[in-house]
């Protein structure tokens, strides 16, 4: 598999060792995802099989040049947070009914919700092997992790109370779904570097506001383009029609209409506007980090989210 990163790194020499690290964090996830289990090996690589911009993990090797990119807990850090990662998708895709992923059938449908969950969670296993390995340290971040992506979940699926802002309420659930993962990625980079740990701080913040600019952003592609450009069925991460509309969305024609009357709606200048906004936040962070050549391709990252929302 061809592994693109998906920035225009300003420094050739540094973009070619994270290309090399992330064939290595490639390599890993192929091994990890090979229990005793035939049903579970299938199940577990067809969604690494189906690819992704490996995004946490770039984040994860991209931090680790704070401080030594050489120390390999990197790799086994960059492993566990994408097969996190994974294993959300799982149960993203179950929660949501979702056909497809990545311009495949999703695991649930394919298998069913029963192997789909059961899969998740063993990616959530594998994680936390490797993570014991690595330290209580790094167990203690993952167990906070876990609990803030867990608690975003119950929110979205629960919704906002009436007395909450709806605006307010998606963006933290943005903030615990998405940009949790996305900060302990650029933690656990510079944490396992060896990297100081006023940076590794810096790099979490600036890190979890990337992280919540690229969901926004994935969310305004999700309704904006077609199933080809998205690789998943339009309208499955739709969160911005609790702006417009409290109708129930399950019937595929009113999601059709819902997202036709989205595309047109100002909610989407705005929402474009927030993804500069939470871009320029982490942007500030970054500036605040050591003038090396990874700082460069951090804010090339910013530049990268900006950019993908047209």
């Amino acid at each position: 598999m061809i592994i693109a990163v998906p920035v225009d790194f300003p420094d050739s020499a540094l973009e070619a060792e994270v290309l090399d690290d992330l064939a290595r964090v490639e390599e890993a996830l192929a091994r990890t995802a090979h229990p005793d289990d035939q049903l579970l090996t299938e199940a577990s690589r067809h969604s690494i099989a189906a690819g992704g911009k490996r995004f946490r993990a770039l984040l994860v090797l991209l931090a680790a040049r704070f401080g030594d990119p050489a120390d390999p807990r990197v790799i086994q850090a960059a492993l566990a947070i994408e097969l996190t990662h994974l294993a959300t998708l799982f149960h993203d895709d179950v929660m949501d009914e979702a056909l497809v992923r990545r311009g495949s059938s999703s695991a649930n449908a394919r298998w069913g919700n029963s192997v789909a969950i059961l899969t998740g969670d063993f990616l959530f296993a594998q994680a936390s092997l490797i993570l014991a390995d690595l330290g209580p340290d790094a167990v203690r971040i993952q167990a906070q992790t876990f609990s803030r992506l867990v608690t975003g979940q119950m929110a979205e699926t629960i919704g906002a109370r009436p007395d909450q802002d709806p605006l307010d309420f998606y963006l933290q659930v943005l903030k615990e779904k998405t940009g949790s993962l996305i900060a302990t990625a650029g933690r656990f980079g510079a944490l396992f570097s060896g990297a100081p740990d006023q940076i590794a701080d810096r790099i979490a913040v600036a890190c979890e506001q990337l992280g919540v600019a690229w969901q926004l952003s994935d969310d305004l592609i999700d309704i904006a383009s077609g199933q080809a450009e998205s690789g998943k069925t339009p309208g499955t991460d739709a969160r911005l029609h609790w702006l417009l509309t409290d109708a129930d969305l399950a019937d595929d024609a009113l999601l059709a209409e819902a997202l036709r009357l989205l595309r047109g709606h100002h909610a989407m200048k705005e929402a474009r506007a927030d993804v500069l906004n939470w871009a320029l936040g982490a942007r500030k962070e970054i500036m605040t980090l050591p003038d090396v050549p990874a700082r460069a391709a951090f804010l090339a990252m910013c530049d990268f989210v900006e950019k993908r929302t047209g």
